[in-house]
């Protein structure tokens, strides 16, 4: 059977310079071995299968990396929500998103779209001998370290500034096993037009790969930056430069104290896929 299918670029600053996701519409009838499959062959760092929603949705998603599933993941959710409303919603400014994770919304915004974060499952600081081993595998001074966890399994790591963040080492997996998903942000100077400098690091099986652009981290991050006093209700961040992307994330904290994280989203590649 044939299924609609859609690549999305998302958090681009420049063209063809964010994190790309793929999208496969109509997947309901798939097995979980076939959804895998089909998203180790994309490669990409993640691929959304999109299903007809079990509650007060307008569609329901399963996100997988090439090695498994994530209950929430940040550039998929909007990745997802711009192509399904190029299909189905164009005119909704406000789109519902049922996931592992629960039910995300996603609005337009002047630049592509923003998702309302989802709150933390684990916050607080990160032990001291944790702390410790990280500031050593990594080579970087920590400045603090806390749980950002909203479903892949964050720590993130402060550091004292944009420039020690882009040269940070990258650990082994070994290393990294008691922080398979790993975040370092650091501030950048007062006047430059990000607050922060984003990286993002994933134990993948016996590797660790960097994600160009990701959403879950920076809504972890925000949380944590905006609750401790370290960011303004509005700023936005940086991603991807040591990988060669252009990232651009807009944070924003509204009257009810939910935080928004958004940027662009643009439509690469679309065609079918022949998946069964």
């Amino acid at each position: 059977m044939s299924r609609w299918f859609s690549q999305v670029d998302v958090f681009a600053g420049t063209s063809l310079r964010g994190n790309p996701v793929a999208v496969v519409g109509d997947a309901e009838g798939l097995s979980d071995a076939e959804l895998a499959r089909f998203a180790r062959w994309t490669n990409l760092s993640e691929t959304v299968f999109l299903l007809p929603p079990t509650g007060p949705a307008d569609y329901r998603v399963r996100i997988f990396t090439p090695s498994g599933e994530l209950p929430f993941a940040g550039h998929p959710t909007l990745g997802a929500c711009h192509a399904w409303a190029e299909r189905f919603g164009a005119d909704k400014p406000v789109v519902t998103q049922e996931c592992e994770a629960g039910l995300v919304r996603v609005r337009r915004t002047e630049g592509g779209l923003a998702f309302a974060a989802p709150p933390l499952t684990r916050s607080g600081p990160v032990d001291a001998d944790l702390r410790a081993h990280l500031a050593e595998v990594l080579d970087l001074p920590v400045v603090d370290a806390a749980h950002v966890d909203n479903g892949p399994g964050w720590i993130a790591v402060l550091a004292p500034d944009a420039g020690s963040v882009l040269g940070a080492r990258v650990p082994t997996a070994r290393e990294l096993a008691d922080a398979p998903a790993l975040g370092l942000v650091g501030p950048h100077p007062p006047g430059s037009p990000h607050l922060v400098e984003v990286r993002a690091l994933f134990v993948e099986g016996d590797r660790v790969t960097e994600d160009p652009v990701t959403g879950s981290l920076n809504a972890g991050v925000a949380r944590w930056l905006v609750d401790t006093g370290r960011a303004p209700d509005r700023y936005a961040a940086h991603q991807g430069t040591v990988v060669g992307a252009d990232g651009h994330v807009l944070v924003e904290r509204d009257a009810d104290d939910e935080l928004w994280i958004g940027g662009a989203t643009t439509t690469v590649v679309t065609g079918h896929v022949a998946l069964d």
